[in-house]
């Protein structure tokens, strides 16, 4: 008596592996893997912006004669290249001050925020429960397109910052846009702050 293996035979497994490539260039074309990076990075410069605002927020408020800025007529960003004097476009400053890369994310007056890596910006550290944060977010790509801006006004206490959005879905004209929505005075980057109509 003979015994019977049964198995897949060749076209079989032809047709299973045929459909399996369709199904995955489906799934690849569907959640499309570029823009979802973009995506996490987009909800990452909206969260830092926030965190920043919130620390700037406590420090003005609980320090006494709180130092927003080393110049009013200054922006800062979080690269130490200049990207123009207007930090590209997107603040009324006649300069942009830069920070060195060993300062840029120090807390204490001399990171990106407000400074130029000297002494002159806000020092979180004066904050009386201490910095709230342990260090100045910086844009998750860093360049000289990608990058996070800060202006203040040194009478007022107001204050912008600003993030420009790479994914589709948060860019002017997406179903999430953050830059046209935001209140700013602009349409092509994300502004929060303080200042009304962020047009700083």
């Amino acid at each position: 008596m003979s015994v019977k293996h049964k198995g897949f035979t060749l076209i079989e497994l032809i047709i299973v592996i045929a459909v399996l490539a369709v199904l995955s260039v489906v799934v690849i074309l569907v959640l499309d893997p570029a823009q979802m990076i973009k995506r996490a990075r987009d909800a990452q410069r909206i969260s830092d912006l926030q965190i920043i605002k919130k620390a700037l927020s406590l420090y003005i408020t609980d320090v006494f004669s709180p130092t927003i800025a080393k110049s009013g007529s200054t922006c800062y960003t979080s690269v130490t290249s200049t990207i123009s004097a207007t930090c590209g476009g997107r603040h009324n400053t006649v300069s942009q001050g830069t920070s060195t890369d060993a300062n840029l994310i120090k807390v204490n007056g001399t990171g990106w925020v407000g400074s130029d890596g000297t002494a002159g910006g806000p020092d979180l550290t004066k904050i009386s429960a201490g910095a709230p944060i342990g260090q100045w977010p910086d844009d998750p790509v860093n360049n000289t397109t990608y990058f996070y801006s800060y202006v203040a006004s040194t009478t007022s206490n107001f204050f912008e910052l600003n993030a420009k959005m790479e994914s589709a879905k948060y860019q002017n004209g997406g179903p999430n846009d953050v830059e046209s929505r935001d209140g700013g005075s602009s349409s092509t980057v994300y502004e929060v702050g303080t200042i009304p109509g962020l047009n700083l």
